[in-house]
């Protein structure tokens, strides 16, 4: 059963705590009803992740046995056979489908797109240096938005781009850690990374870092809901610290091959994630903030 449910990659469904994001900066986290929908629809999308997850080792297998950490996932090691594994696909799948149905039509055309990215993905982009990664960062933008369209809000351009840029950092460093760890046998288990070169990653991921900080900056300060609650400038200090930390760790210890584990791992950047979500919630109940001037507003 164990090897079942490491198949689903459950750890990798922090990545759709993105779909959340939508009901907190429109201040409806309180409005059960919405509170509702994007429950269903982060599982829906956390199934429909768990599905291309099981495809994609379905399709990898071979790659994943060359490789000296995924040579022990489940189907590569042999514990799960192809067919259960695809059956179990098939239930995940269908589950994902009924929970996006009931949260509307909308959240199904938003997931619809990620499945035809994630089809552009294995048969296109993986083996295309940063193509791979941007396909990727795609997918977390299409998960913000799937949390818009749950409760049928507006979601600032600005944020969409900061989750961009955040995901191109995450996708970048894991990329960097691959380069590292595999040496030269490293196009064996992803094709891409023959095309990559460690400087180019380490300025890949500076600048990834650097264009998601600023691109939360200026939403904190200038988008609708910045005018309208001038007080969640104090959000910035959070993101800032979370990525200058994930920036050390990255290279100091040559780690980022695991993010999702990461965010459990590091004190720090655990804490910085959930006092950012803290001082957002806070933000948004203070129309004003003393001393600051932000947008025109006092």
């Amino acid at each position: 059963m164990k090897a079942y449910v490491r198949l689903l990659r459950p750890k990798q469904w922090t990545k759709n705590l993105l779909v959340f994001a939508a009901i907190l900066f429109t201040n409806r986290l309180g409005n059960l009803h919405d509170l509702a929908l994007t429950l269903m629809a982060f599982f829906g999308m956390s199934l429909v992740s768990s599905t291309a997850y099981v495809i994609n080792d379905l399709q990898d297998v071979e790659k994943d046995r060359a490789h000296p950490k995924k040579k022990f996932r489940p189907i590569a090691s042999g514990q799960v056979s192809k067919g259960a594994a695809m059956a179990l696909a098939l239930v995940a799948f269908g589950l994902a489908v009924v929970l996006l149905a009931l949260v509307g039509p909308m959240a199904l055309g938003v997931v619809g797109a990620y499945i035809l990215l994630q089809v552009l993905y294995n048969f296109v982009g993986k083996g295309v240096p940063v193509l791979d990664v941007f396909i990727i960062g795609t997918g977390f933008v299409l998960r913000a938005m799937l949390g818009a369209a749950a409760i049928n809000a507006k979601i600032s351009a600005w944020l969409l781009l900061c989750t961009a840029g955040l995901a191109l950092l995450l996708g970048f460093a894991k990329r960097r850690h691959e380069f590292i760890l595999q040496g030269d046998d490293r196009a064996k288990s992803r094709a891409s990374l023959a095309g990559y070169s460690k400087q180019a990653l380490d300025a890949l991921v500076i600048m990834t870092a650097t264009g998601a900080a600023l691109c939360y900056g200026i939403y904190a300060l200038e988008s609708p809901t910045a005018l309208k609650y001038p007080a969640l400038v104090i959000t910035t200090i959070f993101v800032y610290y979370g990525i200058c930390r994930y920036v050390l760790i990255v290279f100091a210890n040559d780690e980022g091959g695991e993010p999702e584990t990461l965010l459990f791992k590091d004190r720090h950047i655990l804490f910085s994630v959930l006092l950012f979500v803290v001082s957002a919630i806070v933000a948004l109940s203070v129309s004003k903030v003393p001393l600051v001037e932000i947008g025109g507003v006092r």
